[in-house]
């Protein structure tokens, strides 16, 4: 399945609360859909409901998350095994989760994590991390690919203006599972840097495709 996204664009099929895609998997689906004419190599979307929706129309390589609380009540990318299942259960391929210090302290409890999903669920599992020493750790749990989605999103990270193209480039150097770069892409030039010079297997791109509230936004930013 990874074999498959091998430099191609995964858009991700995500709406935010209070916006007027929110809460109708049919809109995912019909984001999914403009996505695979666009001619997208693949789907990141969240949660069972929209990924069974989209699975319905669109026949591309699915990562699925699942954004709910976690035990301690935090909100996380696929906290626990019923999460995962669900996503298995509703057409994932590829099961994302976040693989971060902040989101899961224990290293044991993320190699277990991983264990079950590969083998109860057999999908592989993509790690999103912010930095290179939380994807060694991950690969050494058995995570089938890292992403750099949660870079700049930790405590411990920098938020870089746009794609933290470095940080792909010092993973691929470092790690020996493909890296997927993802997080403030918003140039096609950034997707083709990521991938043809700094080693990224593929990338992910959403808001900057799939939220137009936020490309009308940059355009009446430039004219104010």
């Amino acid at each position: 399945m990874l074999e498959l996204l091998k430099n191609k664009l995964i858009v991700s099929c995500q709406a935010w609360p209070g916006t007027p895609f929110y809460g109708d998997p049919r809109m995912m689906r019909a984001m999914a859909e403009c996505a695979l004419m666009g001619g997208a190599g693949g789907i990141r979307a969240n949660g069972p409901d929209n990924i069974r929706e989209i699975k319905k129309t669109v026949p591309l390589p699915m990562i699925g998350i699942y954004k709910k609380p976690d035990k301690r009540g935090v909100q996380i990318i696929t906290p626990d095994f019923a999460s995962a299942r669900e996503l298995a259960e509703a057409g994932a391929d590829i099961i994302a989760l976040d693989a971060t210090f902040e989101a899961r302290r224990q290293e044991d409890e993320l190699r277990e994590l991983i264990g079950a999903i590969q083998n109860h669920l057999g999908v592989p599992v993509m790690a999103d991390i912010s930095n290179v020493e939380e994807a060694v750790r991950a690969e050494r749990c058995g995570a089938d690919v890292v992403a750099t989605t949660m870079a700049g999103y930790t405590p411990y990270t920098t938020k870089t203006e746009g794609p933290d193209l470095d940080l792909i480039e010092r993973l691929v150097r470092t790690v020996r599972v493909p890296v997927i770069g993802e997080g403030r892409f918003s140039k096609p030039e950034e997707v083709r840097e990521a991938i043809h010079a700094r080693g990224a297997h593929s990338v992910v791109v959403g808001t900057s495709i799939t939220a137009p509230w936020e490309v009308a936004a940059r355009f009446v930013r430039a004219i104010s």
